[in-house]
């Protein structure tokens, strides 16, 4: 089993799921541009359908070439989308956007931990953030504010 990575918590000063799934889009494109590849873990179908269109249109002139994760399947993109406990295909950073931590987050050296400005998000968060440290994680927490 790998070594326990980092994780990183960006807590965004907007309460709102939308601001979140952005968020995830930039964090995404940033990776994909750095040439890493990425697995966005969805918390539910919707979302993930959500975050597929978003990936088009959250950012103009933008491209992150993405496609849905498929169980057992190598992904041909670098950026794949998929929800619930099915094993997502390998990748450098896992941007977690369900309600708990994914039992697979371990194949990860990088989770990005993405929490809104709620207090049921916050609530959610720092279950997450305990977890994390209790499977030996190194966390770093990101204050961004709501123009970034």
């Amino acid at each position: 089993m790998p070594e326990p990575g980092r994780v990183d918590f960006y807590v965004l000063a907007a309460a709102d799921a939308t601001a979140r799934l952005r968020f995830a889009c930039r964090l995404a494109e940033k990776a994909y541009r750095l040439g890493h590849r990425v697995h966005l873990h969805a918390g539910s179908p919707g979302q993930a359908a959500q975050l597929d269109e978003l990936l088009w249109t959250f950012r103009q002139g933008s491209f992150v070439p993405h496609e849905p994760a498929v169980a057992g399947a190598t992904a041909g993109s670098p950026v794949t989308i998929g929800h619930g406990e099915t094993d997502p295909p390998g990748s450098d950073l896992l941007v977690n956007l369900a309600g708990e931590m994914p039992g697979f987050h371990v194949r990860f050296p990088r989770v990005a931990e993405i929490v809104e400005d709620s207090d049921a998000g916050r609530a959610a968060g720092r279950e997450r953030f305990r977890q994390y440290r209790q499977a030996g994680r190194t966390i770093s927490s990101h204050d961004i504010g709501a123009g970034e």
